[in-house]
């Protein structure tokens, strides 16, 4: 059965995904068959390594659940978007008086999530959105589908050293704010005024240890019930108005 997760901005063959290069298209991600040996091949992996494309290598089965198709051991997918820079965006916000307020997703790979987190922060008035060029969702149809539009109208910055990314909202003078279940800081009582950028962490495993060493806090959401943890696009919301609300 072809997965359908992929099906939206796919191309695939050395050729068209060849052509798409060659126009200048933005590329999501490439998909490469594990083990092809194939000079034009070689060639795309080379490009996608010049331009910051990230690159996956997969069995021969993977690629034949992206597509029944003969894909020649390449498959691409265009990004519906255009990636913006967190270094052009965040000067642009001081220069029209206002703070910053970033929202880094490390690891968040489920494209609804990525969706509806996307509309609730456009909602709220993030400037934009910081994602990791490896281990983040595909910017596809389902997930331009769940934003209604915010995907289109939201800055979304990829960074392949997210690190350094965060280094450098830190030294632009914006506080960095991790949310996860393990802090003993309650959401309510964080000042989340000012320059802002709140990291959200995967379901699975919360936020990566490297990031959490360059927080200036962590925060958890209050929950009375007998439930642990929150899906992520649910906890961001949460976040998000927090902070609407603070600067209200």
């Amino acid at each position: 059965m072809e997965d359908n997760t992929y099906k939206n901005n796919m191309v695939f063959g050395i050729h068209p995904v060849q052509e798409v290069m060659t126009a200048g298209k933005e590329i999501e991600k490439v998909f490469i068959q594990a083990g092809i040996r194939v000079p034009e091949i070689t060639e795309i992996a080379n490009y996608c390594r010049a331009n910051q494309i990230p690159v996956q290598y997969v069995p021969i089965e993977k690629m034949n659940r992206l597509t029944r198709k003969n894909h020649q051991g390449v498959v691409a997918f265009i990004c519906p978007i255009e990636y913006q820079s967190i270094e052009k965006v965040i000067p642009m916000v001081y220069e029209e008086g206002r703070d910053p307020f970033v929202l880094v997703l490390d690891r968040v790979t489920d494209v609804r999530n990525f969706g509806a987190i996307a509309r609730t922060a456009y909602a709220a008035g993030v400037d934009a959105i910081l994602v990791p060029s490896k281990g983040s969702a595909l910017i596809n149809g389902d997930a331009m589908k769940t934003s209604a539009g915010a995907l289109s109208a939201i800055d979304v910055c990829r960074a392949d050293n997210l690190k350094e990314a965060l280094d450098f909202l830190k030294d632009s003078g914006l506080r960095l704010v991790g949310v996860t279940e393990k802090a003993s800081d309650k959401l309510w009582d964080a000042d989340l005024s000012g320059p802002l950028c709140v990291v959200m962490g995967s379901e699975e495993d919360g936020i990566s240890p490297a990031y959490q060493s360059r927080l200036d806090q962590q925060v958890l959401i209050p929950m009375p019930g007998d439930i642990d943890s929150l899906n992520v696009s649910v906890a961001t919301g949460i976040v998000c108005f927090e902070v609407v609300r603070q600067r209200m």
